[in-house]
């Protein structure tokens, strides 16, 4: 009896061999799916039947059903080969732009893995450059990139990690898989035993520098991202090639102007403190007026607080967890507003926003406490801004 954990996008795609037990909160009884897969309710999990189960990536280590399993590997694994050469992306933030550029700039490849397309739809007759994420492998066993991207990991979804030690632990684990045929670029500070060859950056001049890099495209967030998909070029290919004509996707310190020419800021992918850092370091030259708040992933907003004060900065806070932002703005004597929802916040912003200030959505947070996703919140952002 094989056995899949959740029915998300990863599962499904799997599903459609057929033969599979799936299991999953949401089924109250026993049923059928199109492709003859049984349906059942999680706690009618027998791991003692069970030859093999392969998890939803999301479900974290504490649900019954990881707890039981006794035979489980990731997405990654059931569709390893060794055949097929692997690009893997990994880090805090920047990990879905630059997957996306290095299969821009790789014309035979296939794109894939946390970026929402499962690899059971990937061409095994092509490289692949998979998004891979830290719930991805901590689940993952024997699979492994040919060449593995790190980018800066700062502390992230440690309501699921339990720490941002083991947080830290999931992203690297790949490094003990990976042999002296395979390449690893990653941030000195993550400097890991592996037998893979390492190339160590502390910042963006050490790829410049390192790869040679003749020409930028793209400024401060996005400007690692570049250097790290054109050295993956670099090294299978020796040459350069132009990012120019790439474009950054929706959500992503997006600029709007208003029908009164003043900039509102669509960063809803900032889904953690890091990401809203880098946002506030590019406008920290402006007055800024930050919508923040969400659900908090239990992270330490102290850090974020500390840099805010000395900045122009006034704050309108939405979502379940005000009280944290509320404190943290009163002990660094940080102006703000409750505004509780993003309508509100726009309004707010809107009676006194000038010219030359910048409106900024980057909340720190994720958006599951209002919002279907970090794009229906930044959708909602733009027709409130279109609705002044």
């Amino acid at each position: 009896m094989k056995s899949l954990f959740g029915y998300g996008i990863t599962t499904k795609e799997i599903a459609k061999e057929g033969g599979w037990q799936i299991y999953d909160d949401k089924f109250k009884e026993v049923s059928f799916d199109k492709y003859g897969n049984r349906l059942l309710p999680s706690f009618l999990f027998d791991e003692t039947k069970s030859k093999l189960e392969i998890t939803s990536p999301g479900i974290p280590p504490h649900h019954p059903l990881i707890k039981k399993a006794k035979n489980l590997i990731s997405e990654l694994d059931y569709y390893y080969n060794p055949d097929i050469f692997q690009i893997w992306i990994t880090g805090t933030n920047g990990k879905t732009t630059t997957t996306q550029m290095i299969h821009f700039l790789l014309e035979n490849s296939e794109i894939g893995g946390n970026i929402g397309i499962p690899l059971g739809k990937l061409n095994p007759e092509k490289k692949w450059v998979i998004e891979v994420s830290s719930f991805q492998l901590y689940y993952t066993k024997t699979a492994k990139p040919d060449i593995f991207v790190i980018l800066p990991l700062e502390e992230d979804h440690i309501s699921w990690h339990g720490s941002f030690e083991e947080y830290k632990k999931a992203k690297l684990s790949p490094l003990k898989r990976m042999s002296k045929r395979d390449i690893v670029i990653m941030p000195q500070n993550l400097d890991t035993k592996t037998d893979a060859f390492k190339i160590l950056y502390k910042n963006e001049e050490d790829l410049i520098k390192y790869f040679n890099i003749k020409s930028k495209d793209f400024e401060v967030p996005f400007l690692l991202d570049e250097l790290l998909a054109k050295a993956v070029y670099k090294i299978l290919t020796f040459k350069e090639k132009s990012l120019k004509n790439f474009k950054i996707d929706s959500h992503k310190l997006e600029e709007i102007k208003d029908s009164k020419n003043r900039i509102w800021v669509d960063d809803s992918k900032a889904t953690n403190v890091d990401a809203t850092f880098n946002a506030l370091k590019r406008y920290k030259n402006r007055k800024i007026h930050l919508i923040i708040g969400g659900v908090d992933k239990g992270q330490n907003f102290e850090k974020l607080f500390e840099y805010m004060k000395n900045l122009d900065i006034r704050l309108y806070m939405i979502g379940e967890k005000r009280d944290v932002f509320k404190n943290l703005a009163k002990k660094h004597n940080i102006d703000f507003i409750e505004s509780v929802t993003i309508q509100n916040a726009v309004s707010e912003i809107s009676r006194i926003l000038k010219e030359n200030e910048i409106a900024l959505l980057s909340p720190a947070c994720a958006s599951f406490d209002q919002f279907e996703s970090y794009k229906h919140r930044g959708e909602e952002f733009k027709k409130c801004i279109n609705s002044l």
